[in-house]
């Protein structure tokens, strides 16, 4: 997928399924020990806010998950299902800047970013800053790198409809910065009418489908996909969890072919429920311009590889 005369591969990581930095996690360790390697996708950093946000998972000094086993997360390893509340957690763009490792980083990448404020205004304001931050640091980069705009979290506290219809208004204040921009988007609230609107605008060079789905959304019988319809994340403050992992495939291509039939030609990084080589075929079926890869990192990890060279190994258009 080359944007803005970039490439980025044909396959992606899923925002901060190796952290803010490509450090993993520790399961990824024995993974690897096995086999496990993510040579041929393109790093996508953990989603980074304005403002340094507790959320629900509490972090190291050096910014990786201070628990083994969150509780902010539950998984359901034989379904292939992961529900998480992370919440955001993040100690802000700026301290992730400075540490340095995005500007030492020598392939081409993405940081994915997103304001979690209460507002429009608000929200509005904090893009300005965001945007401001980084055009004051791109020169500092080594490699070329595009920002992923987070407008799906289910798991800030408000209503992720409403930063839907400010798509147009982030693209214009995000376009000064003159480098390759992503905007990512959830199924479960990104009308296809409201998305084939940015066919039209000049700075969105691609779309990112799906995020999670937010637990109790409509068009799933949790009772069965979950097993309850009451979330065992209930009790964090942002929001009941996202759902990713197996069922979201069929539900995410079919909603890429509904977007192409519609007209829609811009790029699409597509995924959810990506856990075999087949899953990529579907994708690439459906009309993905590429994939990224998510859960499979920690539902089958003996399969990244095969994911990755599937995706490498057919032609994207």
């Amino acid at each position: 997928m080359k944007l803005r005369g970039i490439e980025f591969g044909n396959i992606l990581g899923a925002s901060g399924v190796q952290g803010f930095f490509g450090e993993g996690y520790w399961f990824h360790q024995l993974s690897e020990m096995l086999g496990m390697d993510f040579t041929g996708m393109t790093f996508v950093s953990k989603t980074a806010t304005l403002w340094a946000r507790e959320g629900n998972m509490p972090l190291t000094e050096k910014y990786t998950p201070r628990e083994y086993f969150p509780d902010c997360v539950k998984v359901k390893i034989w379904r292939g299902l992961m529900l998480n509340s992370v919440g955001l957690s993040n100690p802000g763009l700026k301290a992730l800047l400075k540490t340095g490792q995005w500007q030492q980083r020598k392939e081409p990448f993405w940081i994915s970013i997103m304001s979690a404020a209460e507002t429009r205004w608000q929200r509005m304001q904090e893009f300005i800053k965001i945007v401001d931050i980084i055009g004051n640091s791109k020169d500092s980069f080594s490699t070329p790198f595009g920002l992923q705009i987070n407008l799906s979290c289910p798991n800030t506290g408000h209503d992720p409809k409403n930063m839907i219809s400010e798509s147009a208004d982030v693209l214009d204040l995000a376009g000064g910065l003159e480098i390759p921009l992503m905007l990512k988007y959830s199924i479960a609230t990104a009308p296809i009418k409201t998305i084939m609107e940015l066919e039209r605008h000049p700075d969105c060079d691609a779309i990112c489908v799906s995020n999670t789905l937010p637990f109790g959304w409509e068009k799933l019988d949790w009772q069965k996909v979950w097993g309850s319809k009451t979330s065992p994340l209930e009790k964090f403050e942002y929001g009941k969890g996202g759902l990713s992992g197996s069922v979201l495939r069929p539900l995410v291509c079919q909603w890429i072919r509904e977007i192409r039939e519609a007209g829609f030609t811009k790029p699409i990084n597509g995924g959810g429920g990506i856990l075999s080589a087949k899953d990529v075929k579907l994708y690439h079926q459906a009309g993905a311009s590429s994939v990224f890869l998510g859960s499979a990192a920690a539902l089958r990890p003996l399969n990244v590889n095969s994911i990755i060279d599937q995706a490498n190994n057919l032609n994207w258009e």
